[in-house]
């Protein structure tokens, strides 16, 4: 059970039915924030909710879906201040740059660029006027790593770890924290595509030679999110098992 490092303060996390996100809702909670959870899939929010107080918490949940500028808006009102502000809602579908439909472009853009931006924007100003907050970006490995598919995933990634930096600078002074978590191959649903096997596979690719697991990333989240790194700021911490560094 994790030390109540977030006792009396209250956290939004989004894209939380599930994967990483639910991982981060829940060890919020174990750390005694109190969690709002965000997605678009009402059962496995409630899922996430039913794990959240099992682990002793309370929780939240909120269905919205962060592609749209409407709920976004809808979201941060309905929350109003946080202490703590996690955004993990992200899309990746894959696809060769000659092959990839304006659609799908623009999907990806707006939940895992847009839908952040606006977000933060809504809630940092309730943060900076109390003179405190931290905001943690879930990015990725594939900002910094080429792959023949995910040019788009990739790009929107980096956009991400762009807005971090400028979002440490802009906010710091006035109390509130802005880092990322780029994690790398994560065991999730999500990730596994219908075959467990494809861990295996990218296991050989990593120096401790295993994928991580959602627990892991969450661990991470909850330090960037709690006092315990009061100074750490505009960081994109890596939690890839060192793949990154071969």
């Amino acid at each position: 059970m994790a030390t109540k490092i977030l006792a009396n303060q209250k956290a939004l996390v989004t894209g939380a039915t599930s994967g990483i996100g639910r991982a981060i809702a829940v060890k919020l909670a174990e750390a005694g924030a109190t969690v709002y959870l965000t997605g678009r899939r009402a059962e496995l929010g409630k899922e996430t909710v039913e794990l959240v107080e099992k682990a002793g918490g309370t929780g939240h949940f909120i269905v919205s879906d962060i592609a749209s500028v409407d709920d976004v808006r809808a979201l941060a009102a309905e929350v109003g201040e946080v202490d703590v502000l996690v955004n993990n809602a992200g899309i990746f579908p894959f696809s060769p740059t000659t092959e990839q439909s304006l659609e799908t472009y623009q999907q990806v853009f707006d939940v895992n660029v847009r839908g952040v931006y606006f977000l933060t924007a809504a809630l940092a100003p309730a943060m900076l006027a109390k003179g405190r907050g931290s905001i943690v970006n879930v990015s990725s490995i594939g900002a910094d790593v080429g792959n023949a598919t995910t040019s788009v995933y990739s790009a929107s990634k980096a956009a991400v770890d762009a807005l971090t930096r400028s979002w440490a600078v802009e906010f710091g002074a006035r109390g509130v924290r802005v880092n990322s978590v780029a994690p790398g191959p994560i065991r999730t649903e999500a990730a596994a595509t219908g075959s467990p096997e494809v861990f295996d596979a990218m296991s050989d690719a990593i120096p401790m030679k295993r994928v991580g697991e959602p627990e892991e990333i969450a661990d991470v989240v909850l330090f960037l999110a709690s006092g315990q790194s009061s100074y750490v700021n505009g960081v994109v911490l890596a939690a890839d098992g060192g793949y990154l560094a071969s």
